[in-house]
């Protein structure tokens, strides 16, 4: 039994020989197998359970993992595998238990902040990792000093692009292509697209270099590796307007397949964003790559959520409703404050001409949510302008308590109320705008001008009495302002003749008013639309036959010489009936028939061509010519248009009124008749 039990000792000492190698070789496979054989040997030994963990961990083996950690956990304990369970548990997408892990050990390692900062990455609560990233640069130094750089980088990136937010400059080193690139997305998210491209082809040279001095890695290693940078460039064109630029380097990304799913989604959904509802096959078949497996994992959740909204769009530009509706419809209860599954529901029934079911469920989502009304109030206000309903558009606008008091609102309501003639809800309009501006901004430049707006709105229809309050308003702002004293007095002269003449006593003098301005040097300029002429001086010897007659005399415009004809004669009388028709001139002996048709036979096959000629009644003696009667002449039908070229010339094309398959109308035809011509 004991030489037993010490062949079984140095059998167990052998087999951790054997694990200690493998480890430092990396091979965990080998290295498990020996775990396991101790195990048998030695059964729960808390270093052996512990080492068979980790190979499992090294193997990418999360769930068997989990059920060793479960299975022993009392012989293990939470404090000895609470890194690895963390661990096992992120990979394998379970963050709320991976949070709830890291969160019952009372101290952290570092390794364990490392992976604490992942998990607060990926369920977006940037600030906190902001703060885990930020004190384990300061309180660590190590060879992953870089990495952490790298991540807090992504965190302040990820704060930039999803909430808009502006932290403070962390002073990181782009040394690496990953810092830059992160920093390109910073600067995306502040809306400065043009450093943005800067600084992602700063990034594309520094990967290029970086990959240069590995002779392992292939050309197609390197472009792999460059296809987010590509898919960011992209986008940037996107957002400038060059799409074409954009979809040639979205596609490019999409031919490398790269092995990112959450790339090739966000690429695939930016070419359908760019198609929308042209080339709607290709978008079929990019909407298939938004599919795969794991992209959940890999996005934000205003990415997931902007390409399922795509996904609804493309549905209903395919004219596939009820897909569209059902998409729209799960949407809205995942985000049930959200205005956009809405509008695509609403962009559905108005393409179904249901314009009034649209208006209804605006309506009851506007009274559901007041805080994100505005937008759906402003597309009810659109709806009801495409009917034709002009007052219930105003009123919709004027309920938009964000919108109420913008200067464009304004201009907007007061246009349409001035096309109903509703001149009063019109004027009421701007009442209430000014009483803001003078309780929130009084004497801004914008409540200047809105009483100025408002003085010559009512002055041009006529409201003079109503203008007076505003007109007093701009003139005490500016007394030198002649224009306005003038149409305070005018509006005056109406209500209060004696305030208008105490008024005029402040208009200037018409001394000071004079310019010395000669007027007929200014009558005589070449601005002038009218010049007055000057008459000449009359003396003794030539008078004017007339009183107020000068001597200029009118330019006579000369008559352009009349075309002749190439066959005229000068020496020729002309024909005195030329003004005639030819058919009612005396002289008319109709038309004359060629020698062929004489030649062609009219009778059956083979009779001669004289028997045709012996019955003409006009060739005989007896038959004398006779001359048609004036007006009598029948118009005779002519010979159809000629058909119209198909060729078309080289400028802009415009789209064509008739479908497929439409015929076109036949060319007229015409008549002979008037002056002897076709």
């Amino acid at each position: 039994m004991l030489r037993n039990m010490s062949s079984g000792g140095g059998t167990v000492a052998s087999l951790w020989t054997e694990v200690n190698r493998c480890g430092q070789n990396g091979d965990f496979t080998r290295a498990l197998k020996a775990v396991n054989k101790i195990l048998h040997e030695v059964k729960e030994d808390v270093t052996a359970l512990h080492c068979k963990i980790v190979c499992l961990v090294q193997n990418c083996s999360f769930k068997e993992a989990l059920n060793v950690m479960n299975t022993y956990s009392k012989v293990l304990g939470s404090e000895l595998i609470v890194f690895e369970k963390a661990y096992c548990e992120y990979r394998l997408n379970r963050v709320e238990s991976a949070l709830k892990t890291i969160e019952s050990v009372s101290e952290q390692t570092d390794k364990l902040k490392e992976l604490y900062g992942q998990v607060l990455y990926r369920m977006e609560r940037y600030d906190e990792c902001k703060a885990v990233y930020t004190d384990l640069i300061r309180n660590s130094q190590d060879e992953y000093e870089e990495e952490r750089k790298t991540n807090l980088s992504a965190v302040v990136a990820a704060m930039s692009t999803w909430e808009k937010a502006s932290p403070d400059d962390l002073g990181l080193s782009e040394t690496t292509y990953e810092l830059s690139y992160n920093a390109a997305c910073t600067l995306i998210g502040r809306g400065q697209l043009t450093e943005a491209l800067n600084k992602l082809q700063e990034a594309e040279e520094l990967c290029r270099v970086f990959f240069s001095e590995d002779s392992d890695i292939t050309e197609e290693d390197v472009e792999s590796e460059l296809a987010v940078i590509h898919s960011q460039m992209a986008y940037i064109m996107q957002l400038q307007g060059r799409t074409e630029e954009a979809l040639q380097l979205y596609n490019q990304v999409i031919k490398l397949k790269p092995s990112d799913v959450g790339l090739l989604a966000v690429t695939a959904n930016n070419i359908i964003t760019i198609n929308k509802d042209q080339n709607v096959f290709d978008s079929k078949k990019k909407v298939k790559l938004t599919n795969a497996d794991g992209v959940e994992y890999k996005l934000a959740k205003k990415q997931l959520q902007a390409i399922e909204f795509n996904k609804a769009l493309l549905a209903m530009y395919t004219n596939q409703a009820d897909q569209c509706r059902k998409l729209s419809s799960g949407l809205q209860s995942q985000n049930p404050g959200h205005p956009r599954p809405v509008l695509i529901q609403v962009a559905q029934l108005c393409r179904e001409k249901q314009h009034s079911k649209a208006i209804e469920l605006l309506q009851r989502f506007s009274d559901q949510h007041p805080d994100s009304a505005s937008g759906i109030k402003l597309t009810m206000a659109q709806l009801y302008l495409t009917q034709g309903h002009v007052t219930k558009a105003c009123d919709i606008l004027r309920s938009i308590e964000d919108f109420k008091h913008k200067q464009g609102m304004i201009s907007a309501l007061v246009s349409m109320y001035s096309h109903e003639e509703d001149i009063d809800s019109a004027i009421d309009v701007f009442s209430q705008a000014i009483q803001y501006y003078q309780s929130e901004q009084p004497g801004s430049s914008v409540h200047l001008a809105l009483v100025r707006e408002a003085a010559d709105f009512k002055l041009k229809y006529g409201r003079k009495k109503e203008a007076i309050s505003d007109l007093e308003q701009l003139w005490k702002q500016n007394t030198n302002d002649i224009h306005t004293l003038a149409q305070l007095i005018s509006a005056y002269s109406l209500v209060d003749q004696d305030k208008a003449k105490s008024l005029s006593k402040h208009l200037p003098s018409p001394e000071s008013m004079s310019f010395n301005v000669d007027v007929d040097e200014l009558e005589n300029s070449h601005g002038a639309n009218y010049v007055r002429k000057k008459a000449a001086k009359v003396t003794g010897e030539n008078l004017p036959k007339e009183q107020g007659q000068g001597d200029v005399k009118k330019k006579k415009k000369k008559k352009k010489k009349g075309k002749l004809p190439k066959n005229y004669d000068p020496t020729a009388n002309p024909d005195p009936e030329r003004w005639l028709p030819m058919r009612e001139r005396t002289y008319y002996r109709g038309r004359k028939k060629g020698k062929k048709k004489e030649q062609v036979g009219k009778g059956t096959q083979g009779a001669t061509s004289g028997a045709a000629s012996d019955l003409d009644a006009s060739k005989t003696a007896s038959s004398p010519p006779t001359s048609p009667r004036p007006g009598s002449a029948q118009a005779s039908a002519s010979t159809s248009a000629p058909a119209a070229s198909n060729v078309v010339p080289p400028r802009q094309q415009k789209p064509a009124t008739t479908g497929p398959g439409a015929r076109k109308k036949a060319p007229q035809k015409k008549k002979k008749g008037g002056k002897g011509g076709w």
